[in-house]
């Protein structure tokens, strides 16, 4: 009953976050100011930027469960490294996809190998055959071991993805948010775009939570159908 609960309230609570960031949206779409360069199009900022901190977020809740699961051997701790994985592959792809909205208008392109866009669909790509990696390994020591290994390999591209405008010439804009002499966006843009970060970190862990929670009552469902049958 207790477990139920927990899981009811995780639902419940994601429900609340979604409807947060949908007000969050509105506001981008109906109160911040146009940016003078770039016209409405900037807008998709405020869903591509939460997005990709979304995907950093879930690499790191990645790295978490895998260093967990190296340290104690026990597959368990692949439920919150699965959670998270799945969940970072969603908000990469829609970082890859929101970008490419925000780079035609603005390169011309619906895509190019940038920098910054060649390491984020890498990131993709790892979170993808990370899940594969998993389904294809029986369960044991050895599945435990790759996908803990892979899941720190993930974790890694993160920096190398944010500090990509600054090691190579790219054509994705510098940091605006974070630099040396402070953000150069307007206030009120800033405000709305921390404020949906902040919403979007939430509804991540709140997505992690409840997919790791299905993974364990599907195991346990599982070992006890395997149970009856022997």
């Amino acid at each position: 009953m207790t477990e139920r609960k927990s899981k009811f309230t995780l639902a419940n609570s994601l429900t609340v976050l979604l409807a947060m960031l949908l007000g969050q949206w509105m506001l981008a779409w109906l109160w911040v100011p146009v940016d003078e360069a770039q016209g409405d199009v900037y807008r998709v900022i405020y869903l591509h930027v939460p997005a990709a901190f979304a995907s950093f977020l879930s690499a790191g809740v990645l790295l978490i469960g895998s260093l967990l699961a190296l340290r104690s051997k026990d597959e368990h701790w692949l439920n919150l490294s699965r959670a998270a994985a799945e969940v970072g592959l969603l908000f990469t792809l829609l970082t890859l996809a929101t970008g490419s909205i925000w780079g035609k208008p603005t390169w011309g392109v619906w895509w190019t190998w940038d920098a910054r866009l060649t390491t984020s669909f890498l990131l993709a790509l790892m979170y993808g055959g990370w899940i594969l990696l998993f389904g294809a390994i029986p369960q044991g020591p050895s599945r435990t071991r790759s996908c803990s290994i892979l899941g720190v390999m993930i974790a890694a591209d993160v920096p190398i993805i944010y500090k990509s405008v600054t090691w190579w010439r790219t054509l994705h804009q510098p940091q605006t948010i974070l630099r040396t002499g402070g953000s150069t966006m307007d206030s009120d843009m800033l405000c709305v775009l921390l404020s949906g970060i902040a919403i979007m970190a939430l509804v991540t862990v709140n997505m992690i939570l409840v997919r790791r929670e299905t993974l364990r009552l599907e195991q346990e469902l599982e070992e006890k159908s395997l149970g009856g049958a022997s």
